[in-house]
């Protein structure tokens, strides 16, 4: 007959963060979370309050606006455009993964860090062209 040992069974450890090495794949993967759930939180919070302010007349669109011309409110919306621009390359480079194509370690780092530059880039052309022109 088999005797219950006193010793504490040996578990298989999860992976963590001490055990994985960061990477470029990493990064962008929280990265899509983030801007993601920023999204979906700020955005939509900035949407509902700029539609209300547009039914609530002139008065109420003109606290808007003196809200969102201050320089919190640009800071807010700057970091809603790149949520969407980031989560937006983020997104197609998913797309391609999905299809089987840029799995090679290389190949996948490099679109990562690609991936943030083109989210980065495409926010400050649009941030341009507002207020340039």
């Amino acid at each position: 007959m088999a005797q219950a040992s006193n010793r504490p069974q040996a578990r298989p450890l999860s992976p963590h963060l001490s055990i994985w090495k960061w990477g470029p794949a990493m990064a962008v993967s929280i990265l899509h979370r983030v801007s993601g759930n920023g999204l979906a939180v700020a955005g939509l919070l900035v949407l509902l309050w700029f539609v209300g302010a547009i039914a609530g007349g002139p008065e109420s669109y003109a606290a808007f606006l003196e809200h969102a011309d201050s320089w919190y409110g640009m800071i807010v919306l700057i970091g809603i455009s790149w949520a969407f621009f980031n989560h937006m390359a983020s997104g197609i480079r998913h797309l391609v993964l999905d299809v089987g194509a840029g799995f090679e370690v290389d190949r996948n780092n490099a679109w990562s860090i690609i991936t943030i530059l083109i989210g980065i880039t495409l926010t400050a052309a649009f941030w341009a062209v507002i207020l340039l022109v």
